[in-house]
């Protein structure tokens, strides 16, 4: 009862005001304190000394230095949290400009930020190299013309980057084969052309060359297996062909290969009716098969 009525007792109800009106002082302080700290950090941050002023592109070839300019530029523009100007040297997106440079433009493989005492923000790039088409997921039809055949550049690890222009030729090897879904109706830009398997696929296609063999596209299927398309004047359906398994062991079979070329009759008739060949299939162990027309 005694400590119930003196917790009760005017006097603690007062003590407990006074506390409680500090309290609230202090916290109005607080605040008041924080938001002048906030709107002086704000206003500092406007400083035009600390600010970037220009963007300067260097290092594409391929690439519209205005289309990369204007992307950069949708990035500092605006503020953080009403206050804070993205184009603040210190406080500028450089992570979220890269993304949006790498997203909309493929062909860019190195992108770095750097802001110069004069204001400018220099973006230097490196792009990506063609060294491979990919054409597709599946072959041509048989009557397609071939400059109705769509073909994307990829460089040299299989990633796929840009649009390709028609060419008249064989000037770069082309890839088929389903890398993504809906490739067929999306091109899958951004994407690698079977990763784990790539580099073998490289290695196949130089024995083939070393042996004396030209070849001008490769097939990967959906069943494991692969077509690798001799040179010819032939469309891809119609044309000669090395047929294998994506599993073998790809330096055996180019060895099996190439003892076959040297034996007779293979070896005659694959220098007297080349045009005829119609595929060699390499997909039973040491053995080789073949066909001519």
């Amino acid at each position: 009862m005694k400590n119930r009525n003196v917790s009760s007792s005017p006097y603690s109800r007062e003590v407990k005001k006074k506390k409680q009106k500090i309290l609230k002082t202090k916290v109005i302080i607080f605040i008041l304190i924080f938001f002048s700290v906030l709107v002086g950090l704000g206003l500092t941050s406007r400083w035009e000394k600390i600010n970037i002023e220009n963007i300067e592109i260097k290092g594409n070839s391929a690439t519209d230095s205005e289309m990369l300019e204007e992307v950069a530029k949708e990035q500092i523009t605006g503020y953080y949290l009403w206050f804070f100007p993205k184009t603040n040297i210190l406080l500028y997106p450089k992570g979220e400009i890269k993304r949006k440079l790498a997203d909309n433009f493929k062909i860019l493989k190195d992108i770095s930020l750097k802001v110069e005492s004069s204001r400018t923000l220099k973006i230097t790039l490196s792009e990506r190299e063609g060294e491979y088409t990919w054409c597709g997921g599946d072959l041509p039809a048989k009557d397609s013309k071939s400059e109705n055949v769509k073909c994307y550049f990829m460089d040299a690890i299989g990633y796929i980057f840009d649009e390709a222009p028609y060419f008249s030729n064989d000037v770069y090897f082309k890839f088929f084969g389903v890398v993504a879904q809906n490739s067929e109706m999306t091109p899958p830009l951004g994407f690698y052309f079977f990763p784990d398997i790539f580099p073998r696929l490289l290695s196949l296609r130089e024995s083939m060359e070393k042996i004396g063999i030209k070849t001008s596209s490769l097939l990967m299927k959906n069943d494991g297996g692969g077509e690798l398309h001799l040179s010819s004047n032939l469309s891809f359906v119609e044309g000669p062909k090395i047929i294998f398994k994506m599993d073998s062991n790809f330096e055996k079979i180019t060895e099996n290969l190439q003892a076959a070329l040297t034996t007779e009759p293979l070896q005659s008739d694959f220098k007297n009716k080349y045009s005829s060949l119609q595929y060699i299939d390499l997909r039973f162990g040491n053995k080789v098969y073949y066909k001519f027309k």
